[in-house]
């Protein structure tokens, strides 16, 4: 299946992906026939084939070639995992990932979509796996995290080989545990969703701990109502 790799990634070539600031989405310029975009990340933007949907393209932003390997690498340490999409390595720039559908988990919040206790346990079976294998399960977060069927599946692991602990699962586990159950069911309007997640970049510059932080969003949330 090579020669549908390369003739993607001669195909993508033709589009442009360009680093944002301020951890803002990629932006994209260009085209390709036959290919249309399924995601976007601070990193890369991700597009699929209409003749071969089997696979995904991720299409990292001009100067994150070490994220491309590093994410390459990782893949390849982590090997066949029901947690994570399969790869099948890189080619001029691009990752080669099995398509998975399903919604994000920040997708899910948009819609109203409930988010089972299942998945979040998955998420945590899925990290005790990638330190088991020597890796460091990094940048876990809404849009990185896909529900399919009630069960969860983790995208986007190039943080993996970085050291430290960003707790950014553990915050948003402590705000599933805490929080969820008052909007389960319920759609969040995407300024809610994408002024926190701002705010939430930020956080450490304005308050002292995480619990101080969500003080702070709650206020905010209330004043506006």
């Amino acid at each position: 299946m090579n020669h549908i790799w390369q003739t993607a990634a001669h195909d993508l070539s033709e589009i442009k992906v360009t680093a944002s600031f301020d951890n803002a989405p990629v932006m994209i310029e260009g085209a390709a026939e036959g290919y249309f975009c399924i995601g976007v990340g601070t990193d890369a933007a991700v597009f699929q084939s209409l003749s071969a949907p089997q696979f995904a393209y991720k299409v990292y932003a001009e100067g994150k070639r070490d994220k491309l390997e590093a994410e390459a690498e990782v893949y390849a340490r982590i090997g066949s995992s029901p947690y994570f999409p399969t790869c099948y390595g890189f080619i001029n720039g691009l990752l080669v990932l099995d398509y998975e559908e399903g919604l994000t988990l920040f997708d899910c919040l948009l819609q109203g979509v409930h988010v089972p206790e299942q998945a979040i346990q998955d998420v945590e079976d899925a990290r005790h796996y990638i330190r088991k294998i020597g890796l460091n399960p990094r940048d876990i977060h809404l849009k990185n995290i896909l529900l399919q069927d009630g069960r969860a599946k983790l995208l986007d692991v190039s943080e993996y080989i970085k050291s430290g602990n960003d707790f950014r699962w553990e915050h948003l586990k402590k705000t599933y545990d805490e929080y969820y159950p008052v909007i389960d069911g319920k759609p969040v309007p995407f300024w809610l969703l994408d002024t926190i997640r701002k705010w939430y970049h930020h956080w450490n510059r304005y308050s002292s701990s995480f619990d101080e932080f969500m003080r702070i969003v709650s206020k905010q949330i209330n004043y506006k109502k």
